[in-house]
């Protein structure tokens, strides 16, 4: 028999379907005496150069001993396979079967491994199903091997066990790297965390240090159907502040900008200093307004998380401390569906009166309002997302049912769930647990 490359098969080969059929083909007793077949479990593991049709020829050997599939999983790294099946096979045709694997083994060229597992096992392996399941997303501008090893250590530290990684970015090419690059993999883990608030810690300070930034969810059917998105405006979906803007614009940058330095340090609540801001705006033309709407800059990542999420069919909402005339006009250019901030109010001169008009949108009223939309569009809450940047987003945030701090102050991002730090807002796609690969030419 020649095995790969038209290679003559080594003698151990042969020495090894023999001791296999020895110890795995019973001394067959005359029918009538048999009063039942005894069922063995065995994990076959295959491993070697991928190619088309091997998993079809070994499934064409199982399937001529009728055996059935307990479990199966494959795996391709850069053309290399990894293929594990469970099988339940009776004991008077384990032996054959096994001989037969090891010879289409040889024929392939690949590798073949057979482990007994007892009933017992199997049994405590099935009442496992379904538990303590959760996903750990890691993302950054590139990962390296310091970054995955205190990742995985993390995991093993908190009595976890990794069932699969998966890269979720697209390939990378070396010779012609993006400006701006994306990286990301994701860990299937199983197990009960020791200490979910240390876990969290650890991937604060991951991110500080490491450059990383990482999410950490259970994995459930709310996290693969989340169907609404909230965001803030400013300093999330847009790289700057508007007031600070208009300020500038109306020459009271300085007089806005302290009375948001005492509110910042708790001398002045939201409402109050919101106010105080407003009426420095009196006299703006609303011609200056427009000038700025046309001229935002829009955070990196955005164009390419809007036409995903709504190819995807998301609800979106922006939800903002900001002005409605800023949010209404990132609403026409990107077809968002909500639009909830504060109105200036403005005089028949189309210019600003220092007043505003309506409810103030402060922290209480967008967790009111990603509650309210989800009603209407009849999603659940645990189906929710709210991105954001400030103190005001945090009830917002912990209302969602999954709460991103993105670019956030370090209170804000030590209260929220999950934070992005290291690239763009459309890194929120892989906490949903987008891939690449999955994607058109357009969202690459």
């Amino acid at each position: 028999m020649k095995g790969k490359g038209g290679k003559m098969a080594p003698f151990s080969f042969f020495l090894l379907v023999f001791l296999v059929m020895s110890s795995f083909i019973p001394n067959f007793a005359p029918e009538t005496k048999r009063t039942y077949m005894k069922e063995e479990l065995i994990l076959l593991r295959i491993t070697g150069e991928d190619r088309p049709g091997l998993t079809a020829s070994i499934m064409d050997i199982l399937s001529r001993y009728d055996v059935d599939i307990q479990d199966i999983g494959q795996a391709d790294i850069h053309s290399t396979l990894s293929l594990g099946v469970l099988i339940r096979v009776t004991d008077e045709k384990s032996g054959y079967v096994m001989k037969d694997l090891l010879f289409k083994a040889s024929e392939l060229g690949v590798n073949i491994g057979f482990a007994p597992i007892t009933m017992d096992e199997y049994e405590a392996w099935v009442k496992r199903q379904g538990k303590n399941r959760y996903i750990l997303t890691v993302l950054g501008r590139r990962l390296r091997a310091q970054q995955i090893e205190a990742v995985s250590r993390l995991i093993a530290d908190q009595g976890l066990n990794i069932d699969g990684i998966k890269r979720l970015s697209g390939r990378s090419s070396i010779m012609h790297p993006k400006e701006k690059t994306r990286a990301c993999i994701q860990f299937s883990v199983r197990g009960t965390p020791k200490d979910k608030e240390a876990l969290h810690g650890a991937l604060l300070r991951m991110s500080r240090e490491l450059e990383i930034d990482g999410s950490f969810q259970t994995d459930n059917m709310y996290r693969r159907m989340r169907r609404l998105i909230c965001f803030d405006m400013d300093s999330t979906l847009i790289q700057t502040e508007v007031i600070d803007e208009l300020a500038r614009r109306n020459g009271v940058y300085d007089q806005v900008a302290a009375i948001t330095a005492k509110a910042m340090r708790g001398e002045i609540d939201f409402k109050e200093s919101f106010t105080e801001r407003c009426k420095l705006l009196k006299g703006l033309d609303v011609s200056v307004m427009r000038e700025i709407a046309e001229n935002l800059p829009f955070t990196e990542g955005v164009d390419r998380l809007m036409y995903v999420l709504k190819k995807y069919g998301y609800k979106i909402a922006i939800l903002s401390g900001g002005f409605t005339f800023f949010g209404e006009y990132i609403q026409k250019r990107y077809g968002i569906d909500y639009v909830y901030a504060n109105e200036l109010e403005i005089d028949e001169t189309g210019h600003l009166t220092g007043n505003y008009v309506g409810e103030i949108v402060d922290g209480r009223r967008k967790a009111e309002l990603l509650k309210l939309i989800a009603q209407v569009e009849k999603v659940d809450l645990q189906q929710t997302i709210a991105v954001g940047d400030g103190a005001n987003d945090l009830p917002m945030l912990s209302q969602a049912g999954l709460g991103i701090a993105f670019h956030a102050k370090p209170r804000v991002v030590a209260n929220a769930q999950q934070s992005i730090n290291t690239i763009g807002l459309d890194g929120v796609l892989y906490f949903l647990g987008f891939k690449d690969s999955y994607l058109d030419e357009k969202a690459q």
